[in-house]
């Protein structure tokens, strides 16, 4: 474990009195009685594919069988559900948390620690970046089921069409952008999301940025360091040159402008590859994906989303639980069911199970490429140093709000960013949390 997560985990354990009663919250399941029937496990959760996991563990096992209900994704309204039914006492037994908003659900007192049931031989089959995110206050919070580094894809018949070189810099990438709208005045190479944070956020983490930081019994906050002011100045000019597009992430106008061919190329990760494919059946063929730009043109790379399993605090079924969730992610069972649906294409962050998820994923669509090959590359260059807060709901609400505020001439990225720095000190401040920043 890097320095900079261990000062994490120590602030965390120090000043989340939580931690202190889960503890004690021992969710004393263990005790699948073969006589009374199989245990029966809710699992709430969005991602593609879910539902065939769901069908082909219960369809394969027989101590226990999962009632699966599919949920708003967090930052659209699960995250909220998952913690109004935490609150009211009826949550269920095992939820997905992205790995941005796990301090908060473990600050807030509303996960289970599961280091007695998810131990440390079996983290050690894991992306290490994903176990950091997932270890908390030196304790295990959540099973991590696949890491979500940085990729760009880009209609190649366009590409080709217009004379556009893939760019491997972010100088080069500003370049493209001049060729597309020059080639068609309709046409832009990407869309910059004001309903999304988090894709800004993975652009300040591929750069290098850190805006949490955790020293002794402090949070430090920074998002005025040199890489988040570089990624900000950098999309701010493309937003003001016009070179990128401004539509809400998988909304009608962003999803209309790739299928009628006036937004050549999306900005997302692994993830993404079953998106566009599941959006974009027509296109079949025509889509490529490669490496994130980066700033010196070397593999670097951010996380944009990830997803985790964890336990909620009522629940009394925790071993059951995180044995379907270590299922889910560290099975060939488990993470074929959920590719071979066609609409995932998750990069597992069990490092053995990415050749199964290769197979799985029928990548015709992007004419045979080598897709995961891809991504192993790309995860491999995560940065390691970025952290998140426990506070990452207030902070990317307020982004978000201030980001749908930016005027040609009026609010920029910069003052979004600078809110989101204030609301989430004056939130931490609230919490009686030490803070600097």
């Amino acid at each position: 474990m890097t320095r900079s997560w261990s000062r994490t985990s120590r602030v965390i354990a120090g000043t989340v009195t939580a931690l202190a009663v889960l503890t004690a919250c021992g969710g004393g399941d263990d005790t699948t009685n073969k006589a009374d029937g199989p245990v029966t496990l809710t699992f709430w959760g969005w991602a593609k594919g879910s539902k065939d996991v769901v069908d082909a563990f219960n369809a394969s096992h027989t101590d226990i069988q999962v009632t699966f209900e599919e949920i708003p994704s967090g930052t659209a309204g699960g995250y909220a559900k998952i913690s109004n039914a935490v609150k009211a006492g009826n949550a269920p037994d095992l939820v997905s948390v992205e790995y941005s908003s796990l301090p908060e659900f473990v600050s807030s007192g509303a996960l289970q620690d599961i280091g007695g049931e998810f131990t440390e031989a079996d983290r050690a089959a894991l992306l290490p970046q994903t176990v950091e995110l997932t270890t908390l206050g030196g304790r295990t919070w959540a099973v991590p089921f696949d890491a979500a580094p940085q990729a760009f894809f880009y209609r190649k018949d366009l590409f080709a069409k217009y004379k556009v070189q893939v760019p491997t810099t972010w100088d080069a990438f500003k370049k493209a952008a001049e060729q597309v709208r020059k080639a068609d005045a309709k046409a832009r190479i990407a869309t910059f999301f004001p309903d999304d944070p988090t894709t800004f956020e993975a652009m300040a983490w591929q750069a290098g940025a850190q805006w949490f930081k955790a020293e002794n019994d402090t949070w430090k906050i920074d998002t005025t360091d040199a890489a988040t002011t570089k990624v900000t100045a950098y999309w701010q000019g493309l937003l003001d040159a016009g070179l990128v597009h401004k539509n809400a992430s998988f909304s009608p106008e962003w999803t209309g402008s790739l299928k009628n061919g006036t937004t050549i190329g999306y900005l997302g990760a692994s993830w993404g590859a079953g998106v566009l494919k599941g959006t974009l059946p027509e296109q079949d063929g025509k889509w490529a994906v490669a490496p994130m730009p980066s700033w010196d043109g070397k593999p670097a790379s951010g996380m944009l989303g990830g997803t985790s399993f964890a336990v909620t605090k009522d629940s009394d079924k925790k071993a059951a639980a995180v044995t379907f969730a270590e299922w889910m992610s560290t099975t060939e069972d488990g993470v074929r069911a959920r590719i071979a649906s066609g609409t995932s294409s998750a990069f597992p962050a069990a490092t053995a199970l990415r050749p199964v998820a290769k197979k799985a994923f029928d990548a015709s669509y992007y004419g045979g490429q080598d897709i995961y090959a891809l991504f192993e590359a790309a995860g491999a260059s995560i940065r390691p140093d970025w952290a998140w807060g426990p506070t990452t709901g207030t902070t990317n609400t307020t982004i978000k709000d201030h980001f749908g505020k930016i005027t040609q001439g009026g609010p920029g990225i910069a003052d979004a960013v600078k809110a989101g720095h204030d609301a989430t000190v004056a939130e931490l401040t609230k919490r009686g949390l030490k803070v600097e920043g």
